[in-house]
């Protein structure tokens, strides 16, 4: 028994801060039809899809931020891409920058929804993972100002029953955590979505621009493996306002496989028909997580937010 889908990992090259959001869209129309081409039941576009990646720059005007995000999803800029999507029968995952009014105030997030063939929405994500820092440096040749510009993800790690399996989502830096995939894992998560702008240089530490994609590929294929699930990456790629974005858009097996690979750094789409039923033999075997995982030991991972150092 196999339960097929065909999904399209829609790699965006660079957006440079001039393009309107009806130049991207066109973009992302074009993804979308090379999708519909191969078949896809699923498009995967990556995060903050519909802007530059606006948080390397100190914006102290607040009309000059609110113009990266959106105020409703979707709106009249985007309301093509879901109108294509329904009319082909392609549902997707989009990442974006969104303003809500929650408790009676306006609130930030960096953002992912999953919609469905239909154009009704499945689920919405908040970015929890939140990298960079909150206050000017003037050292950094780019700032990384997502503590700034955006709220924790209020919303958790959902999954939610779709395209004939267990659907989950994550964005960017969230890859680099553990806890993503497992409390998704815990939820029998077949298929995690993934959208990111990772830069290939991070002045937090020095590192070798190759460590940026060797980390991307080594979480996303620990956390397929570790939770047997699919995932599937997609980057904003190329030079983006003179800064490098990494790429390597890839689909994971639930083996930890790499079993699709993006070879440019521009517009491409990845297409991969997935078995789900290819979790199961991890999900039923090594990561039986119901016969072998010892929860009365892991206390530490819950109570304690850093590191803390046993006595000298």
């Amino acid at each position: 028994m196999s339960r097929l889908l065909t999904v399209g990992a829609a790699q965006m090259g660079p957006i440079q801060r001039a393009e309107t959001r009806s130049q991207v869209v066109a973009r992302l129309l074009d993804l979308l039809h090379q999708a519909h081409s191969r078949g896809c039941n699923l498009v995967v576009f990556p995060e903050l899809a519909l802007t530059t990646f606006f948080p390397r720059w100190l914006l102290e005007d607040a009309n000059e931020l609110d113009a990266f995000f959106e105020k409703s999803m979707p709106n009249a800029d985007v309301q093509p891409l879901f109108d294509e999507a329904k009319r082909l029968g392609i549902g997707f995952y989009l990442g974006y920058a969104e303003i809500a009014e929650e408790e009676g105030r306006s609130c930030r997030f960096n953002t992912a929804i999953l919609v469905a063939p239909n154009g009704d929405l499945i689920g919405k994500y908040r970015k929890i993972h939140l990298p960079g820092h909150a206050e000017y440096e003037p050292q950094r040749p780019f700032q990384h100002l997502e503590k700034r510009y955006f709220e924790i993800g209020n919303l958790g790690w959902p999954v939610w029953r779709a395209f004939g399996g267990i659907m989950g989502m994550a964005i960017c830096n969230d890859r680099r955590w553990p806890e993503t995939f497992r409390v998704m894992g815990l939820q029998g998560v077949e298929l995690v979505m993934l959208g990111y702008n990772t830069p290939e240089f991070n002045a937090a530490i020095v590192e070798p621009g190759y460590h940026r994609m060797m980390h991307h590929y080594l979480t996303c294929q620990a956390g397929a493996y570790q939770n047997g699930t699919w995932v599937v990456a997609t980057a904003k790629a190329g030079v983006e306002e003179g800064c490098m974005l990494i790429g390597g858009t890839c689909v994971v097996a639930p083996s930890g496989e790499l079993v699709a690979v993006a070879s440019t750094l521009g517009d491409e789409l990845l297409s991969y028909t997935m078995d789900l039923d290819a979790t199961v033999p991890i999900k039923t075997s090594v990561f039986n997580f119901a016969k072998h995982r010892r929860t009365e030991h892991y206390g530490m991972i819950v109570e304690r937010t850093g590191a803390i150092l046993p006595p000298a």
